[in-house]
């Protein structure tokens, strides 16, 4: 309990502490894929993020993912729902400002919440703790005007496995991992 508190307020802190009193707000609501790593085929997933970066290039994001088939359902499984929440940390290139036309390559990475939900029947759902996990990547931002552009990212997610023996706290790799990509409009504030 103390690690997952100790974890949300530094990730405010570090998120809050990075937006100055002029800083650019992007929203992007985003589809994509989940592929590769532990997931045997390609899955749907839909989400969305609000970035904060100080003259375009330092910043912070908070950013979730929602994959309504993460593990489709057999006659011996449940069908299993996946989302995450992630506060990350953006560092990005304003090529051409931070106004008008611009494109703004980037690299992102940070840690949050993973959640799975395993449907037993239409009444009740069976729902597994929150797993800690990280994710690094990055991607393309090409504004089309001061306010309107379009945002493609590519990233590792990875799963985080408390291994606190009662001698202090640790973390290894979880079970989990898998790549997502990503595409939507931004928009600018």
């Amino acid at each position: 309990m103390k690690l997952r508190l100790a974890a949300t307020l530094g990730i405010g802190i570090l998120l809050f502490s990075a937006v100055p009193a002029r800083a650019d707000v992007t929203l992007t609501p985003f589809i994509g894929s989940l592929f590769k790593g532990d997931l045997p085929t390609n899955r749907f997933a839909y989400g969305g993020s609000i970035t904060f970066t100080a003259g375009g290039i330092f910043g912070g994001e908070i950013e979730g993912t929602f994959a309504p088939k993460f593990i489709e359902q057999t006659s011996v499984t449940p069908e299993v729902h996946h989302a995450n929440v992630m506060g990350n940390v953006i560092i990005a290139i304003p090529v051409g400002g931070t106004s008008g036309k611009s494109v703004r390559p980037y690299v992102v990475g940070g840690i949050g919440l993973f959640r799975t939900t395993a449907k037993n029947d239409d009444f009740f759902d069976r729902i597994r703790p929150n797993d800690f996990a990280y994710n690094l990547g990055g991607g393309v931002m090409a504004f089309f005007s001061d306010a309107v552009g379009l945002r493609v990212d590519l990233r590792y997610f990875q799963s985080l496995r408390d291994q606190d023996t009662g001698t202090g706290l640790s973390f290894g790799k979880g079970d989990l991992n898998f790549w997502r990509w990503s595409v939507g409009p931004s928009f600018k504030f």
